[in-house]
This record gives C-alpha cells, structure tokens and sequence, in this order.
C-alpha cells in the first residue's frame, strides 16, 4: 500500500509541475465560468461531453460546443444532440484561473480553455464579470483538416426558470460584435433566496472582430450547424417569449480554416451584466467594476484588448500559486486548494458603495442563503489574508456598519445582514428582536480576530479605530461570557447547541487577545496589558478545564469526548502563543487514531466532517506527516465522493456522501496552510501591495 500511495504521490507531483494544474482524473464538479453565486457554471461529469452544464445548484445552464472537422459533425461540451458523435476527451486540467480540456477526432486535437482572470492584485480585473473561451486546433495525422466550432448559449443563463420571457438583441462596440439575452421584466433586485438563479440584468455573447466569427440569433443553431456548418442568416424576431427548449438562443460560429501542422486559435468573451448587484441597508449598489458607471461596451472593450496579456498573467498566476502550495503543503494538499480557489471567488459579490469603498458580499450557498454571514466570512478568510486583505476588509466593513446602528441592540456581533442579494438586516435565529438562536461568542470572537488579522496584514488598526465602541462592547461580552461559553449555536449550528465548548471557548480567549493587540496599536496601554492578562489567564484555566487524559474534551462537563480544535491555529498564525505547545501536539497525536477513509471526524458525535475546519486542524500540526495524515484522505475524497457537485464542505469521513451544502466560500479556508508560512505569505500580499493600477479602458 506504501508503494502504490508513493507512485500515486509522484504521479499527481509530476502532473502539477508539468502543467501548473490539477490534472487528477475525477473531482465531483469542474468549475467552467465562476464569477460569483448567480454568473457560475459548472460540468459535473468526467468527460464535458457526457452531461449539460450546470448552475452551481444543480439548474440547467447549457453550454453547447460543437466542432466540424472535414464537414462531419463531434461534439466536445454538452450531451446533446446524443446523436452526435462526441470528440474523445483526452485531458482535462485545472488551475486557480484555468480549466482546459484537449479533445481529438478527425485527426484533429484540439485544446479547449476557459479563464477568469480572477486575480486579487487588481480589483477592476478580478471584479470584471469576463469569462474568456479559447480553441486550439492542431493535426495529428499530418494532414490538413478544414475546422470550425460553435458555441451555442440557451437563454434559461439569463432567468431563473424557463417560464420566465426573454428578450435577445445585437450589438456592436469597437472591438466586439456582441448577442445578449436578459430577461423581459428587468425586476432588478426583485428577491431574495438560496436556490435562485439571476432575472434581471443580460448575458453576453461577445466574438472579437478580428475572429471574425459569425453569430445569430435563432432557434436549433446546433441541429443547423451539424447539418450544413452554417447559421441563420437573419436574427430571429420571435421575443419576447418563454426561455424554453424551443426558444431562440445566441450562437457564434468561429471558422479555424484549414488546420494543419501549425496550431491555429480563436477565442470568444462571455459576461454578464446586472446594473445593480446588492441591496445594502436598502441601497442599491453597483458591481464593483461599474462604480464610476462605466459603460458595459466600454467593459467588454477591454476585457477584449487586455485578452492576450490577462491570459499570460494568469498563466504565470497558476503556475507560481501552484508550485508554492505545493511546497507549502505537498501536491495533495495543491490539488485541493487549486480546486477551491474559483469556488471560493464565485460564492462572493464585489460591489462598491456609494463613495466607492469596496465592498464584498459572501452569500451561503445551499445552507439558508443568507448574506454577509459572520461564520461563513470567519472560515473563508484565510483566502484573503493570503492574497488580498483588503478584500478581508471590504466583507467586514458592511458587518461593522450595520453593528453600529442603534437597530443592532445586543452586546454581541450580529450573524448575517439578510438574504441575498438583500443585506438590509439579520435574519437567522432571532434576527434583530430577541436572542434566541444567536451565536453570541461565535460571532463576536471571529469578527475581533478577523479585524486583528487585517491590522496585522497592513500594519495599520485603521478599521479597528474607526469601530472601536463596537469592537470593545464585543470584548466586554467575551471577557464576561467567554471562558465557558452557554448553551448557544456555534458556526457548526447544523450539529445543534453545545453548552460550555471547549473549542469555542478558545474563540473566545483568542478573540480578546485580539483586542489587545489592536489596543495596543492604538496606543492604548491600560487597556491592552488588562486584555492581554485576560487572555492568558483564561488560556490556563481552559488546560485545566478541557485537559482528559491524553486529550482535550468536546465541552468542559462532558467526559470521554473529542473535537477537532480547529481555532487554535490563529494562536500561532497571529502570533497570541497563549497555549503551550503541549496542547496541540497531544490533540494531533489523539486525532491520529480517529481518522477514516475520508477524513478526521468534526467530533465524537458523528462521522461527518467540514473540509475547512479539517485543513485548519491538520495545520496545527509540527510533524508534515501528521498534516498528511489529515490532507491525504480529504484528497482521496475528491477522487472517490459519490455526489457530483461543487465543493461541499461537510461530507461523511467514512461514506464520502454529502451531508449538505455545497459551492460555498468556506473552502477557501483551506489556504490557512499557505497563510500559516510567514514568507509566503509576504511573498504574496506584496504582489497585490506593489500591483500597478489598472489599465484606462479605451475612450
């Protein structure tokens, strides 16, 4: 078994090197266009031909891709027309901005790319809402092949269910020749929810003019180009009307003439517009890329001129990210971050104030849809502290600013600010009227450790500053409530109320030694040196609490338990050192006899587990074979996890079955083992420290 894990471990670590990607042969869902919870596409099978895309939720969002080599028709994305031969699908890679397929028939290969330069060092691009699709076609057979390819695009991407009418249109910028697809009633902002998909708002096809592609809008384009390799040669006029099967769609023809010896390329932009993106304390914001009200035309002209060198930095993105999490974590360890990395991205929207501060929304994916959670924001941050922690700042800001109405009466942080894509006040538990089901020290502990995190990134406690009433009330409540916390909920809500916890009691005790530190950066003494002592009092108080034999417990008045202490890691990665280093390293060498084929159980109560919370507890560990230990078996999850899905976060260890939610930003806690390394951490933040402003779109 050791020699079949090592020509495993060598087989993935050359694959990674080779190609800068995550080549393993199966994960449960391949992220194609990821922006954010309503512009996410998704193909939840091996081959992309083998099912039709998907919205992260499951909805039917087709994607058509079909190729005629020689004047016979293959498919190579989407399952129909099922009387169509598929391309053989020989490769499939992923990389934090790419994903690539290569196909071959007809003595054809060719490459197929999707890239969302999601990169953090530059805020206009990462919040551009482009996707770019590029082919590459080569002969294998030294012959020459004449090749053409189309995209066809069903206009249920615009609405939320077929039922709903359409209405489609042609345009042309000064780069671009463009089809879009919106929905006829433009109820912008119109409700909120978890399994919803976007109704306002347009779709865009873009072809750049020097591809010179041809484009229609017409029903059946896909039958029509498997038949003769043409398009209609006028637009269809029947809108507005039901984004049904039968429905016009946008489809592009790109003509890769004849292809031989030498690789020949086009690419088309797809994007999505909505105007308005969320409401925040009942006002209206724009995407964060419109905050100047840029015009759409003068976005995509952009995208569209910036094509060649967005495609090479994320290239060299993917190559240098994936190289350094590897070194950091192993390749197991790379292939899950690489995974997460556009989901993590995708299950956020960046919008800007009315004075342009940035400000960026997590929504809760298929657990209660609720916007800007505080233990949803808690988890995911890792992420941004690594690459960006401005980005950490901008989903804290709307939290802060809601905290500092009068409405927000408790002594404790709130949980959410609502439903998405409407951030007009808590909903959970009790929301603004009582305390029922609140998470009073869950909430309070993260957002104190969350604020202390960016002061320490920017060396600044400027945030921290600007809501200090809020911030001390918090502490206030954590020194008196904290040590050993009340019957309440816990980010881990679905395993119910846990009286006295003692991992959240770390929280806790952490958070306040949090709040020293930011005292101390404001230069305030008395309160800092009161703060800290607190914190190290508590700290020895909770060893002599939680200590059982040869571990900690579960809760302080519940004998033979465990748990995964997952909130100890900021002792170190904040630099508290309030719990000797005894305490990790007995709850490490326990966890080592409880693990399963899947994973380290969340607790003594169920085999279930949360990927997050597992990577934060394997880095806790001093031993790289311990941390393996931890990471490995998540990895052989994704190889083996029966639900063809998105990333879920909480899944059974010994099963691999999903327990619930999934596409959700909490895997991008995952990075908590790069973020843990000093110097790559620097490394990174100063790339988006010392990045250049942004291009000026053409005028």
């Amino acid at each position: 078994m050791r020699n079949v894990r090592s020509r495993l471990f060598l087989c993935v670590l050359a694959c990674l090197i080779q190609s800068h990607s995550f080549c393993q042969e199966r994960v449960p869902a391949t992220p194609l266009i990821a922006h954010d919870p309503y512009f996410s596409i998704w193909s939840t099978t091996d081959k992309l031909t083998d099912s039709n895309t998907t919205h992260w939720t499951g909805s039917q969002q087709p994607l058509t891709g079909m190729a005629r080599i020689d004047g016979k028709a293959f498919r190579f994305m989407g399952r129909d027309p099922e009387e169509v031969p598929a391309m053989q699908q020989t490769s499939r890679t992923i990389a934090p901005t790419h994903t690539r397929y290569e196909f071959s028939a007809g003595g054809i290969s060719l490459a197929f790319v999707f890239f969302t330069p999601a990169l953090p060092e530059n805020l206009d691009v990462y919040s551009r809402p482009v996707t770019y699709l590029t082919w590459t076609a080569v002969s294998t057979d030294g012959a020459s092949h004449e090749v053409e390819v189309l995209l066809d695009v069903d206009p249920v991407i615009a609405v939320n269910d077929r039922g709903e009418s359409v209405v489609e249109s042609r345009n042309r910028t000064a780069r671009l020749e463009v089809l879009s697809v919106g929905s006829r009633d433009q109820n912008i902002l119109n409700r909120s929810g978890d399994n919803l998909r976007i109704d306002w708002g347009y779709f865009h096809l873009a072809a750049p003019k020097e591809e010179t592609a041809s484009t229609a809008i017409m029903p059946h384009a896909v039958a029509a180009f498997a038949a003769h390799g043409t398009l209609a040669p006028s637009d269809s006029m029947d809108m507005p009307g039901p984004a049904r099967e039968e429905c016009p769609h946008l489809a592009a023809v790109l003509d890769l003439g004849a292809v031989g010896s030498k690789q020949v390329s086009r690419h088309l932009l797809v994007s999505y517009t909505e105007g308005y993106a969320i409401q925040y304390l009942e006002r209206n914001l724009r995407p964060y890329w419109q905050r100047d009200n840029l015009p759409v035309e003068e976005m995509l002209d952009t995208a569209a001129r910036e094509y060649e060198s967005l495609d090479g930095q994320g290239s060299a993105f993917d190559a240098e990210l994936t190289a350094d999490l590897t070194r950091a974590g192993g390749a197991h360890y790379a292939a899950v971050a690489v995974l997460a990395y556009r989901q993590t991205i995708a299950a956020h929207k960046l919008a800007a104030d009315a004075n342009g501060d940035a400000m960026l929304f997590a929504k809760e994916n298929f657990s209660n849809g609720c916007i800007a959670t505080v233990d949803v924001l808690y988890p995911s941050a890792p992420f941004f502290l690594f690459f960006q922690p401005r980005l950490l700042e901008a989903q804290l800001l709307p939290v802060l600013e809601y905290s500092a109405l009068r409405r927000w009466r408790f002594p404790f942080a709130p949980h959410d600010l609502g439903q998405y894509p409407l951030a007009n006040g808590q909903v959970y538990g009790g929301g603004e009227r009582t305390e029922d089901d609140q998470m009073p020290v869950e909430e309070s502990g993260n957002m104190l450790i969350l604020v202390d995190g960016i002061a320490q990134a920017e060396q600044s406690a400027q945030l921290a500053e600007r809501f200090w009433p809020q911030l001390s009330r918090w502490a206030g409540f954590l020194k008196e409530k904290g040590l050993d916390p009340e019957n309440q909920l816990t980010t881990d809500d679905f395993a119910g109320h846990v009286a006295h916890n003692a991992n959240l009691s770390i929280k806790a005790i952490e958070a306040l030694a949090a709040y020293a530190d930011l005292a101390h950066r404001l230069n305030k003494e008395s309160i800092a040196q009161e703060y800290s002592s607190a914190a190290k009092s508590m700290a020895e108080k909770w060893i002599a609490m939680a200590t059982e034999g040869d571990h900690y417990k579960l809760a302080f008045n519940s004998p033979g338990t465990w748990s995964q202490k997952y909130n100890l890691v900021w002792d170190g990665i904040l630099g508290y050192q309030l719990f000797p280093a005894k305490v990790r390293e007995a709850e490490m060498a326990y966890y080592m006899g409880k693990i399963n084929r899947y994973g380290l159980p969340l607790d003594v109560r169920a085999d279930y587990t949360k990927l997050d919370w597992s990577i934060w507890t394997a880095t806790l560990a001093s031993k790289p074979e311990q941390f393996n230990a931890l990471a490995d078996p998540i990895y052989r999850w994704l190889s083996e996890a029966p639900d063809r899905v998105p990333l879920t976060d909480w899944y059974d260890t010994k099963t691999g079955k999903q327990m619930g939610f999934q596409a959700r930003s909490v895997v991008g806690g995952v990075f908590i083992k790069a973020l843990a390394d000093p110097q790559l951490t620097a490394k990174w933040r100063a790339k988006a420290a010392h990045a250049a402003p942004p291009d000026t779109p053409d005028r």
